[in-house]
């Protein structure tokens, strides 16, 4: 049974799907606006569009527009918007109580000024605007003549699989002498400088300063340090300053005198505790 119905459906024509069913007949309780079987020959994007519309198709003067004729014609139209789409007829209605306007400030006697300037023409704003909307529409059209991507033409992409092979520079010897230069400049300041302390006991240079006068009854104080010098290998400076210090230690402590024979004769060591001759 099931199969006969199937093959029934099958032999009937379908009328129409919906939602990817078959309709094999108009359903009675189907309801079409008005709105649908309308055919909108012209479509305007506003007043002026319209107006310009009007005097373009009946190639009336933009300079001189028959202000009752366009006005008729309009008024017409707006009459239709304002029956099917009343609120699409506001700005209509505005333009055309604006052509009303103008049409009876046209009917009215004309005044001179005071001036004696000659009177604009009621028309001459409305063309004004007119003729600045052709321009601009006209503009408009131009451009969207122009080739548009996705409209006139796609933009091709290709990717290309090529091994490009990188040529390195070649190095002169100035580059080289460069480069080490530089090395060279950042070794310097990362050099390490190490300070090392020399171990100097005044003691010990005591000790010799005693050695030296046991064996010798006076001792010339420039000859003292003469002698420590042509022994030393390392610091002069800090062995004499250590040495010098080991000498005023040494008469401090009363172990060693200073004398001089006169004033600003050389200065002598001897040891304090050592007999003086007669001689001296």
């Amino acid at each position: 049974m099931g199969a006969i119905d199937q093959e029934s459906l099958e032999n009937k024509e379908v009328f129409a799907r919906l939602y990817g069913e078959p309709l094999f007949a108009i359903p009675t309780d189907l309801y079409i606006p008005p709105q649908a079987l309308e055919v909108i020959l012209h479509s305007f994007e506003g007043p002026l569009d319209l107006l310009l519309y009007l005097i373009r198709k009946q190639n009336f003067d933009v300079l001189d527009i028959p202000m009752a004729q366009v006005t008729a014609q309009y008024l017409v139209y707006v009459e239709q918007i304002r029956q099917t789409h009343l609120e699409l007829a506001a700005e209509y209605l505005l333009m055309a109580a604006l052509l009303i306007e103008i049409k009876s400030r046209m009917l009215l006697p004309v005044k001179k000024a005071d001036t004696d300037e000659e009177v604009e023409d009621p028309r001459a704003e409305l063309v004004r605007r007119l003729l600045a909307y052709e321009q601009m529409k006209k503009a408009a059209q131009e451009l969207d003549q122009l080739p548009r991507v996705e409209r006139d033409f796609w933009v091709g992409h290709a990717q290309a699989d090529l091994h490009i092979e990188e040529i390195l520079p070649d190095v002169c010897a100035e580059d080289l002498r460069q480069a080490w230069r530089s090395i060279l400049k950042r070794a310097k300041l990362h050099q390490s400088h190490l300070v090392t302390r020399e171990q100097l006991s005044v003691r010990e240079h005591m000790s010799q300063v005693l050695r030296q006068l046991s064996a010798t009854e006076f001792l010339e104080f420039k000859q003292l340090f003469h002698n420590v010098l042509e022994q030393t290998e390392s610091d002069a400076v800090a062995v004499v300053v250590v040495h010098f210090l080991a000498v005023l230690e040494l008469v401090k402590e009363a172990l060693v005198e200073l004398t001089q024979s006169e004033p600003y004769q050389p200065i002598y060591l001897r040891l304090a505790y050592a007999p003086i001759s007669s001689t001296v």
